[in-house]
């Protein structure tokens, strides 16, 4: 479920909102420039279905926003829990701790979850918008919006992403992040 949690920058344990409703948390989103759409699968996607599959269920979605961003690369990536490899523990800690810290992209991040799910925390102005997106979601974050992701301790998800350049998912980090002390994806999907 989709999940929207603004808190100050400077106070990560107060809430200012926190809500499930879609029409709130895109009227929120949208208050900053960041989209966010839900999307359904053209046919039902098999278990297991590799990446052309997965490309073809949502062709549709995708030719349009490919058209609307003028994005030449769509791919899919997946992390997906792995218990007989006996290095995937440290793996996914590695892949989590990548995108951890503050920063930005010279170009939109564009992200739609076929399946699992993961937060965007969206620094703007003076509040942290905690986006946990999941199975469903396409979310738009503008170029050079400061923000982090997490995608938990147990990272599972299968994502589409579009780039106008084979860089653009080069992240610019910022020297004096606040993302530490705010909650974390698996703090939030916690119960209250």
């Amino acid at each position: 479920m989709t999940l929207l949690q603004i808190m100050p920058d400077d106070a990560p344990g107060t809430v200012l909102l926190r809500s499930t409703d879609l029409d709130v948390v895109r009227t929120e989103l949208m208050g900053i420039g960041v989209r966010i759409e839900r999307w359904h699968a053209a046919r039902r996607l098999p278990a297991g279905a590799d990446d052309d599959t997965v490309l073809e269920a949502y062709r549709s979605h995708i030719d349009r926003i490919t058209a609307e961003g003028d994005y030449r690369l769509v791919d899919v990536a997946r992390l997906t829990p792995r218990p007989e490899d006996p290095g995937w523990p440290e793996q996914a800690r590695a892949a989590r701790e990548k995108f951890l810290e503050e920063h930005f992209h010279d170009e939109d991040e564009v992200r739609f979850f076929v399946a699992g799910s993961g937060c965007f925390y969206l620094h703007v102005g003076n509040r942290v918008y905690a986006t946990v997106c999941t199975a469903g979601d396409l979310l738009s974050v503008p170029s050079r919006t400061v923000h982090w992701f997490d995608m938990g301790e147990r990272p599972d998800f299968t994502a589409i992403r579009f780039f106008q350049e084979e860089d653009g998912w080069v992240g610019r980090f910022l020297p004096d992040s606040i993302a530490a002390r705010f909650p974390s994806l698996d703090d939030l999907r916690a119960p209250a």
